[in-house]
């Protein structure tokens, strides 16, 4: 007769404590919908239960203005997340489609990419204005509004 190691295994961890934390039960709102709706008004802010370690992969940061165009991240990219302007020398970064392995940053010779501390990321939509990483002549360029190289108006770029 055949042992089942995963039997033994499984009947151990049911007596034994959780490996992970508990979720902080006493931060939690009661309407996690109004509460939104109270960030989105400024009402309320949205705080970590534990803060991010150094090093921590969040959501991609972006300097545009120390961009050179060079394409190395977006080559480098497996999530495919990282378009390039090479006329402006910017990039567009899809941080819905950005998977937080951090090679862009690494390949960076400019350190115009840096992983931030954001992680609360998750959205319906992946398109949405907050989950576009670029730089203000992106947007200029591609609404067709520049003057002087500055952007003229607030710009959602879908």
């Amino acid at each position: 007769m055949f042992r089942l190691p995963m039997v033994a295994r499984m009947m151990r961890q049911l007596f034994s404590k959780p490996a992970t934390n508990p979720f902080p039960a006493r931060h939690l709102p009661r309407s996690v919908t109004e509460f939104l709706q109270l960030v989105a008004e400024g009402k309320a802010h949205m705080v970590a239960p534990v803060g991010t370690p150094q090093g921590f992969k969040g959501k991609i940061e972006y300097e545009a203005a120390d961009c050179t165009g060079c394409s190395l991240c977006a080559r480098v990219c497996p999530a495919n997340a990282i378009e390039v302007h090479k006329e402006l020398k910017c990039i567009t970064v899809y941080a819905g489609h950005c998977i937080q392995c951090g090679q862009c940053t690494e390949v960076c010779g400019k350190s115009s990419l840096v992983m931030g501390n954001e992680f609360l990321t998750a959205t319906r939509d992946r398109y949405a204005p907050d989950m576009i990483i670029e730089g203000d002549a992106v947007l200029c360029e591609l609404a067709g509004i520049c003057q002087d190289d500055e952007p003229t108006e607030a710009v959602a770029v879908k």
